[in-house]
């Protein structure tokens, strides 16, 4: 598979002129250009034209690149009620499979992008894109996402961040185990047993290296060995330059930073992997991005997921009376969710926190990722009583939940909400019976979806909570629209309320 791929870095000097140029308003707009003709023809002709007088680099992409589509103008409502417009809408956001040429990795099934900019599918999205879809009853997209993201593990060992080359070194929150459980509820629980396989493939990706860690304080790609011998996940990415999707704005903010460049690119990708790109979360001074430290961070909600991966498997054996493997994984569960609690809880705060390894603290910043360990049934009943006082009492808007509890500029900060979140948040407050503050959020994020949509006939990527008139901003692109889980959450929400 990777032999076909093409690595828009290959272009050389081509790439790294155009996007450090900033020829174009969009850094992810050139990754995603497929090539007129054969690379080495591009080049040889970029040699010979650039030196001449007058030379118009956007032209010449132009002029040798078959440059993306715009976005749907379908995306609009056409003053249909909110729900149907949303049913309708997966069509529109639906993609055939096939090699389309480029950076693209050709899938062997339909699948669903988010809209806007984002022409490919994205790991985590599509998991709170498959809540929609169940209620809506489009139980076969599901089993093409899940067969899709299946087929990934087979052919590169993980699931990418997207399905798109310049995505290769990282992936994103693994939320496959959750996926195939949902499809479970939709074709039985064989199917558990079908993606047994992959599910193996992905926590061995997460876990790789384990064995090489011989004393606490070493590291390892995604893992990292505590203290006590624990043994808790980061986020990485296996590259250390800027991404190609972003790399004027990754240069910009090396550029200020005080570690080696390579350092900073790292952790900036490595944020990206984890979906918060970008928060105060993951910076050690809240409003300066170039203190970015993400690798040096042990975060809850990945380490979260990971127990769900590990409980999973657990209970699969078990279902095959594969006794000494079901134990295995039951003891390795167990040993996270004490893990999680021993490093991540802070009992005076009453609240979760991210780990900053290697000074031993914790970082202090007060994010909604502190919300899964309560959404995977991991906080006992006086943590969960703690988490829900604190997001009661600083994280609920009008709006929904902000995600963070400082304005930075950043789009994973406040004032802005997100559609997964804000399911995170209402389950895990329900699995614990704060069922009336899980209501507010779900009114409250589902009232801020109708009156936006209302307003411009659109459901959008991210939502401003705090000042519901106003406009989600920050980020390194403008507010996209579509959108995927958005859209998929709100159905969920709907639906809940039937």
């Amino acid at each position: 598979m990777t032999d076909s791929m093409f690595f828009i870095e290959s272009l050389g000097s081509l790439y790294s002129d155009v996007q450090s140029g900033e020829i174009f308003p969009d850094s992810k707009f050139f990754v995603d250009c497929i090539p007129a003709s054969p690379i080495e023809d591009i080049l040889q002709e970029y040699e010979k034209q650039r030196p001449v007088r007058g030379f118009d680099l956007k032209a010449f992409v132009t002029n040798h690149f078959v440059l993306p589509a715009e976005p749907a103008s379908s995306y609009l409502s056409a003053h249909k009620p909110i729900k149907k417009h949303l049913i309708d809408l997966w069509d529109e956001l639906l993609r055939q499979p096939g090699n389309k040429g480029g950076t693209l990795i050709p899938l062997p099934k339909a699948y669903i992008v988010p809209g806007g900019r984002f022409r490919e599918i994205y790991y985590w999205d599509s998991y709170f894109t498959m809540l929609g879809l169940q209620v809506t009853k489009r139980a076969d997209i599901i089993q093409n996402i899940v067969d899709n993201f299946a087929y990934l593990i087979d052919c590169i060992g993980f699931i990418p961040n997207g399905n798109r080359t310049y995505y290769l070194g990282r992936s994103q929150p693994p939320f496959f185990a959750l996926m195939i459980s949902l499809l479970a509820e939709e074709n039985g629980k064989e199917i558990l047993t079908r993606y047994l396989p992959q599910l193996e493939k992905e926590y061995a990706f997460w876990m790789d290296g384990e064995n090489t860690l011989s004393k606490p304080g070493d590291v390892y790609r995604r893992i990292v060995k505590l203290k006590d011998g624990s043994i808790l996940n980061r986020f990485w990415d296996d590259k250390d330059s800027p991404r190609p999707e972003a790399y004027a704005e990754d240069v910009h903010i090396a550029s200020k930073a005080s570690d080696d460049p390579a350092i900073v690119f790292r952790h900036i990708r490595a944020a990206a992997e984890s979906g918060w790109d970008f928060s105060s979360r993951w910076f050690k001074e809240e409003n300066k991005m170039e203190t970015i430290q993400t690798t040096d961070l042990i975060p809850v909600d990945l380490n979260c997921l990971l127990f769900y991966m590990e409980e999973l498997l657990s209970n699969i054996y078990s279902s095959q009376n594969k006794a000494s493997l079901s134990e295995q994984f039951e003891k390795r569960s167990m040993n996270r969710q004490r893990a999680i609690n021993n490093y991540c809880w802070n009992t005076e705060k009453a609240f979760y926190f991210d780990y900053h390894f290697p000074t031993a603290q914790q970082t202090g910043s007060f994010t909604l990722a502190a919300l899964f360990p309560l959404f995977f049934s991991i906080a006992t009943a006086k943590q969960a009583a703690g988490v829900a006082a604190v997001t009661e009492s600083s994280f609920l808007k009008s709006g929904g939940v902000v995600t963070t509890l400082v304005k930075t500029g950043q789009q994973w900060d406040m004032p802005n909400g997100w559609a997964p979140l804000q399911w995170i948040s209402y389950k895990g407050l329900k699995n614990y019976h704060f069922i009336p503050l899980a209501n507010k959020i779900r009114q409250h994020w589902m009232s801020t979806n109708e009156n936006i949509y209302q307003s411009n006939g659109k459901m959008m990527e991210k939502y401003n909570v705090s000042e519901t008139q106003s406009k989600a901003g920050g980020g390194e692109y403008p507010n996209q629209d579509g959108f995927g889980w958005t859209n998929g959450v709100y159905l969920k929400f709907l639906a809940e309320g039937e």
